[in-house]
């Protein structure tokens, strides 16, 4: 499970009012929702596009925090997906990308910069 913050001054709950249905919008109908850290996240069991298996989603709240973003793509082996399928993928990653743009407000480019300096500053790390 990956989790994303928001950019600076910015909050999940401003940027995303209504998850729920931004959520279905992006990749279809919630079939349940799962636990994760104290937080129910959502689940897609059937996700519209055929390169996911399954997706969570959801805000996951932290006490004197602000909220960030829990996100689990579960995505088919390429080598199962049919040409038709295969097409999908481009739409996969477009979904993903602009899902995540905008809930945290930050491009693909940018998350992957937060994620390499939260592993850089982790002390459990060895390099």
């Amino acid at each position: 499970m990956k989790e994303y913050k928001m950019r600076r001054g910015e909050y999940l709950e401003e940027r995303i009012p209504d998850m729920e249905s931004t959520i279905e919008d992006y990749f279809g109908p919630i079939t349940t929702t799962q636990d994760f850290k104290g937080s129910d996240l959502y689940v897609i069991g059937e996700p519209d596009n055929p390169v996911f298996e399954k997706i969570i989603v959801g805000a996951v709240e932290y006490s004197g925090k602000k909220d960030k973003l829990a996100v689990e793509f579960h995505e088919r082996d390429p080598t199962e997906l049919g040409p038709d399928e295969l097409e999908a993928a481009g739409d996969a990653v477009d979904a993903k990308n602009d899902f995540l743009l905008e809930a945290t407000g930050r491009d693909a480019k940018s998350r992957r910069d937060s994620m390499k300096r939260k592993v850089e500053d982790d002390p459990d790390h060895e390099f």
